[in-house]
């Protein structure tokens, strides 16, 4: 992608009503637009991660046997009188229809999930099974903050499974917090998997995949050193104890909550007379799992625990782009004709390669100006090509997480620059 075509380009100016880290530079560098207050638009670069989020999630789900779906986000009143959340949902958007009907915007699809399985299996034989979707939510925030992390429209990944027994589901939700590990640490973030309550979902306890960030707006009792932790909420351990997985000293710290998964029981199989006939011809009750990853939330939340004061540093599988190439400008029109060459020669070669590459061609700024883009930016490595550089037959490449450059001999560029990502 030439920078200089793509239409929504970073600001110099910071949004003067961003109070997060996240908003702050997912806005200044044109990742995102907000509409209003909790919604977003993607631009072409967020959307880039946003897409590369979604597909690490894909594949995780698909490789423990989720069966992709996408349900509809208009849902029926009845589905919602059904189980009792109608007038207990104090988030739900409720629509009016000029047929007099009315309808509710999924914040969730419990209500939808429940009976499109049951309209389908037929026989024990059929079980278990699990279906999800990477789709668009709705919930009437109160209070839309913390930039993409709490908004009124946003991305989730939701997954519904279905088993005969509580062994089935309980071997199912281990294998889904393994899967949940995984595309945390594609996405490159450390996570803690947390003891949470579960909330308006389920009486029982459940767990958050929180990552550790001063900005969280959780409170965890957590062990430094292994992925264990307890929400403040449900502790029923204290700062300066031992975890019992590994038994370093427990600290207390504020972690954002991206993903968190539930024992439903029978819920809302019960609820929609969800059961299923055995070889003995006896009803089986349905026991239900939910399994949430915040699409857009998440992005927001690598961005709080991946940055410094210049801007983003995206980690190398969630990047728009692996490589920023930066070109200098030159009063000599002969020197930038050499130089524009060089730029463009390395951008086709990298992108031969499979690499995916940002070139910064824009014309009438200086240096200065397209580092700090750069940097605000935050792709994983960085090539300038210049007079200076191309005077050394070399480019000056930079991991964005480094303080150093290097140079690189011209001849080397892509082999080198493929070795770093």
């Amino acid at each position: 992608m030439r920078y200089s075509q793509v239409f929504s380009k970073s600001s110099k100016s910071h949004p003067a009503d961003a109070e997060s880290v996240n908003a702050h530079y997912l806005i200044q560098g044109s990742f995102v637009h907000q509409e209003m207050a909790g919604v977003y638009t993607w631009l072409p670069l967020g959307l880039r991660t946003l897409r590369k989020v979604e597909n690490i999630i894909r594949e995780e789900m698909d490789a423990i046997g989720g069966q992709e779906t996408r349900m509809s986000s208009l849902q029926p009143k009845e589905a919602w009188l059904k189980t009792g959340r109608w007038d207990d949902t104090d988030i739900l958007f409720k629509i009016p229809s000029q047929t007099g009907k009315e309808y509710a915007l999924g914040p969730s699809h419990e209500e939808i999930a429940t009976p499109l399985v049951q309209d389908y299996l037929i026989s024990y034989k059929d079980l278990p099974v699990s279906v999800y979707q990477i789709a668009t939510k709705f919930r009437d925030e109160l209070r839309a903050k913390s930039g993409v992390m709490r908004g009124r429209e946003f991305g989730m990944k939701d997954m519904y499974s279905f088993h005969t027994t509580q062994d089935d589901l309980d071997r199912y939700y281990e294998r889904v917090k393994q899967a949940y590990l995984k595309v945390f640490a594609r996405c490159g973030v450390d996570v803690k998997v947390t003891l949470a309550s579960g909330g308006i979902f389920s009486k029982k306890l459940s767990h958050e995949f929180q990552i550790i960030t001063p900005a969280g707006e959780d409170l965890l009792i957590a062990c430094p050193k292994c992925i264990y932790a307890e929400n403040t909420e449900v502790a029923t351990k204290k700062a300066g104890e031992a975890c019992p997985n590994c038994g370093t000293e427990l600290i207390e710290t504020k972690g954002v909550e991206a993903a968190n998964i539930f024992d439903l029981g029978t819920r809302y199989t019960d609820d929609f007379g969800f059961k299923i006939t055995d070889e003995k011809g006896e009803h089986l009750p349905i026991v239900m799992g939910c399994y949430g990853i915040g699409t857009t939330r998440l992005v927001g939340a690598i961005v709080e625990a991946s940055h410094d004061d210049k801007g983003i540093i995206w980690p190398k599988n969630v990047a728009p782009f692996a490589v920023h190439i930066v070109v200098l400008g030159s009063k000599d029109e002969a020197v930038q004709a050499t130089t524009n060459a060089a730029a463009d020669k390395l951008y086709a070669e990298l992108m031969a390669a499979g690499v995916e590459v940002l070139i910064d061609d824009r014309t009438g700024l200086s240096a200065g100006e397209k580092f700090a883009d750069a940097d605000l930016l935050g792709m994983p490595v960085r090539v300038v090509v210049s007079e200076k550089s191309l005077k050394n037959d070399a480019f000056e490449v930079k991991l964005r997480s480094s303080a150093e450059a290097m140079m690189v001999p011209v001849a080397e560029g892509v082999a080198q620059i493929k070795a770093l990502i």
